[in-house]
């Protein structure tokens, strides 16, 4: 998907509105208008990446500190930070983007089924061991 194409970068150049909340050079943050709790807010990189590694550090720099913010002015004791990379990562949109979900109940916010693995000791060394052989 090209920028000029994109909910997001249309949202940043204002020609889609938004519910904002924080706004910056290289940074945005607005609610959510599918929300699956109150006060679910999204905060995206201005600069147009379709995957975190395809924004450059400097336009991600100020991400964190802002969903931190996101996440004390709504309350919420429990939330859920979330980014997803492609379809089978959940992706809809191709413009990275960070969910800020308040979780105030079971019913409520983000549901997730966890279904972790055992692969031993010896199987996670070796691939700490490549994993820190190409950072």
């Amino acid at each position: 998907m090209s920028a000029a194409s994109c909910i997001f970068c249309k949202i940043i150049k204002g020609e889609i509105p938004c519910l904002k909340l924080f706004e910056s050079e290289k940074t945005l943050a607005f609610l959510d208008i599918q929300p699956l709790s109150t006060n679910h807010a999204l905060v995206i990189p201005k600069y147009h990446g379709e995957k975190l590694t395809d924004v450059p550090d400097d336009h991600l720099s100020e991400v964190l500190s802002v969903l931190k913010r996101l996440a004390a002015a709504s309350g919420a004791t429990d939330y859920n930070i979330l980014q997803n990379n492609g379809r089978l990562s959940h992706q809809v949109v191709d413009h990275v983007h960070f969910h800020m979900i308040p979780k105030p109940s079971k019913e409520q916010g983000l549901g997730i089924v966890w279904n972790g693995t055992d692969p031993g000791q010896e199987t996670l060394k070796k691939v700490a061991e490549e994993l820190r052989s190409k950072m």
